[in-house]
């Protein structure tokens, strides 16, 4: 029973986060036509997103980590449903915690970052590895909204990073 709890809890966090950005998408998109039936010509929306140029192989080596870590972040979600909760601080630690530097070449893309830029993706880092320190926990006492709380802290660091840069 407490496993379908957790199991809905997980769940339903997940959808949340979903709806609100369908939502989000929605009314934006419902803003922008109401604007082109207003106008002659169709409204563009800009992107005030701080622009950042990377060498072309390195933005290519920066998406594919971020795919990794959308991967990793599903994952995630997926062994706390199943309660697993130290599988999921292991891969925690290891694709997107401190320990993860070697592995997405972080010293090779540094220096094209804004500091700001910097100073996210740090913050997801150490967000993570706060999260697999809490997933211990929760193997312990099977409480996971704590570990819930603290993954919620790598998200939004992601989107945090997302919302005020892009790559060229």
């Amino acid at each position: 029973m407490r496993i379908r709890m957790c199991a809905a809890a997980v769940g339903a966090v997940v959808l949340a986060a979903g709806a609100a950005a369908a939502a989000a998408a929605a009314e934006e998109h419902h803003h922008s036509m109401s604007m082109e039936h207003e106008a002659t010509r169709p409204v563009a929306v800009q992107d005030t997103r701080e622009l950042v140029h990377f060498p072309p192989a390195l933005i290519e080596h920066e998406m594919a980590n971020m795919r990794d870590h959308l991967i990793t972040l599903s994952r995630i979600q997926e062994y706390l449903a199943k309660r697993e909760f130290d599988k999921a601080g292991e891969l925690a630690e290891k694709r997107l915690g401190m320990s993860s530097f070697g592995l997405h070449g972080a010293h090779e893309v540094a220096p094209y970052m804004p500091k700001g830029m910097q100073d996210a993706g740090t913050a997801m880092h150490h967000a993570a590895s706060r999260f697999a320190i809490a997933t211990q926990q929760a193997a312990i006492d099977g409480d996971v909204a704590k570990a819930l709380g603290a993954l919620n802290e790598v998200t939004q660091a992601c989107v945090a990073c997302h919302a005020a840069y892009r790559l060229r």
